[in-house]
């Protein structure tokens, strides 16, 4: 008898698992979302003006992973885009992570050069430096330069971002701002980069296309009639245990949309802000598919507390304490029979899309070679 399986959650961790147990397994496949809408965080959509919107946030897909690559690609066309994201440091405009080139916008030039010749001489070229180990320095110039770039690149964004000082926050955040021995502008490195021609939420939809593939929105997992032989949870596991243990801490965001009557607003489809406004960075969207409109669309971003019920969950907070009550549900769910949870909330991990589509490839991995035995 085929079997039945419950996703929760139609992103990308959902929707991949979904894909591949309907494709490869012949079996049913039940994908619910509490949403209105399929793709999740990485929805998007065109507006009256025929700029394709980021609901959540602007999303970039990029990976070095040959195998998530090659499976997203079967569901979107992309374009080449390359991400760059601009700051506005002491007034002005120059590309961060800081690099090579930022040196030069930011300070005079003689000052740049000789800058630039001691970070070569004390640093590999192309290599990135976590701005927390970049601070400890002998030399005085870069002893400067690197309390110059924790204040004005790390610091106050860091504290408006995650509500706490930087010396709060995890290495795994701080190494996500390196200096950057490089004239690379660009905001990745990863082989593959682009944005789905046609959209996420087109790609979200080419991937739950298929007959064995049913789709439920505007469902809640607790409101779900039916019966299932395995369980794919993509929502927050401290919810799915009812917070027995405690509530785990998230990062929310709130996004302010501006429809401006004006061909283009930035001079970029991202300026960060790290020491001005409240604001951490404005998006505009019609840079990532070069669409044309004579008005635009910008979203400023606000970072915030979540509150359940009142906002979304969109950054897992790592420290100790939520580490270690995180160990309590994930022991919790290891005694589960055939319930796997995955995705950014399952796992309480910060994921990018292709490392969601990855731990969906390899939970399905394992959920195959439990069938051949």
């Amino acid at each position: 008898m085929t079997k039945t399986n419950l996703v929760v959650g139609c992103g990308f961790s959902g929707a991949s698992i979904a894909r591949k147990i309907a494709e490869e397994l012949n079996e049913k496949v039940i994908v619910i979302d509490a949403k209105e809408h399929i793709a999740g965080n990485a929805y998007d959509y065109r507006d009256k003006n025929g700029i394709m919107i980021h609901k959540y946030g602007s999303h970039i897909f990029h990976t070095n992973l040959e195998n998530v690559w090659a499976f997203v690609s079967r569901f979107a066309s992309f374009n080449t885009y390359m991400h760059k994201v601009i700051a506005l440091i002491d007034g002005i405009e120059t590309t961060i992570p800081f690099n090579m080139r930022t040196l030069y916008d930011v300070f005079p030039e003689t000052m740049a050069k000789r800058m630039e010749e001691k970070l070569l001489s004390h640093f590999e070229y192309n290599k990135k430096i976590p701005i927390l180990e970049f601070q400890k320095q002998n030399d005085e110039d870069l002893k400067f330069l690197a309390n110059y770039v924790y204040e004005k690149v790390f610091l106050h964004y860091t504290t408006k971002q995650w509500g706490v000082n930087p010396n709060e926050v995890d290495g795994a955040v701080t190494a996500r701002v390196p200096v950057y021995i490089s004239c690379d502008e660009r905001y990745f490195q990863d082989k593959y980069q682009g944005i789905p021609f046609k959209g996420y939420t087109e790609t979200i939809k080419n991937m739950l296309n298929h007959p064995n593939i049913e789709i439920r929105l505007k469902t809640k997992f607790e409101d779900f009639k039916g019966a299932y032989d395995r369980l794919f949870y993509t929502g927050p596991i401290d919810e799915f245990f009812n917070y027995k243990y405690g509530e785990l801490p998230y990062r929310s965001v709130h996004f302010k949309f501006e429809e401006l009557d004006m061909p283009y607003y930035q001079s970029n489809s991202v300026v960060n802000y790290p020491c001005n406004y409240d604001f951490t960075r404005i998006h505009e969207y019609k840079y990532y598919l070069d669409d044309r409109s004579d008005k635009t669309v910008i979203a400023k971003e606000y970072s915030e507390a979540f509150e359940r019920g009142k906002n979304e969950r969109y950054y897992p907070i790592p420290n100790e304490a939520s580490a270690a009550l995180y160990q309590k549900y994930s022991d919790e769910a290891k005694q589960l029979k055939n319930t796997y949870f995955l995705g950014r909330l399952g796992d309480y991990k910060y994921y990018d899309m292709d490392k969601a589509v990855n731990r969906a490839l390899e939970v399905f991995e394992e959920i195959k070679n439990a069938v051949s035995y």
